[in-house]
């Protein structure tokens, strides 16, 4: 499946850092980015969460949602938020879908069937 410019984004409830969340239902009339990340606390998805984080308030003043995604479980987010927030200067305050279960992945064809059965290893958040 691929997506062209005017096609309607396919439609999905997920689990998300701020809970149960219907895609369309969520996004409403607005226009939205949804962008994915292959793991929790990997140095480069930490880094673009952080960067989105900071820069939120510009899509907020264009009425553009924004939301992430990363494989691991929505209930990982927390930590991770943590960890955005302590080594990038700003906590994400958007969703974040926990697709551990790769459904929203494989809605919209976003990770090779290859990769969906290997895990990445990930940095560890320091204490």
């Amino acid at each position: 499946m691929g997506l062209r410019l005017g096609d309607t984004a396919p439609d999905f409830t997920a689990e998300t850092s701020q809970g149960t969340l219907n895609f369309h239902e969520w996004l409403g009339d607005s226009w939205g980015v949804l962008f994915s990340h292959p793991k929790d606390f990997t140095p480069v998805c930490t880094t673009e969460l952080g960067y989105v984080a900071k820069i939120k308030p510009e899509f907020d003043q264009r009425g553009v949602k924004v939301i992430g995604l990363s494989v691991d479980s929505a209930g990982d987010h927390e930590r991770w938020a943590d960890d955005i927030e302590e080594t990038q200067g700003a906590r994400p305050d958007y969703p974040i879908i926990g697709d551990s279960d790769f459904n929203v992945s494989t809605l919209y064809d976003i990770c090779r069937p290859a990769r969906r059965a290997t895990r990445l290893p990930a940095r560890q958040p320091t204490t």
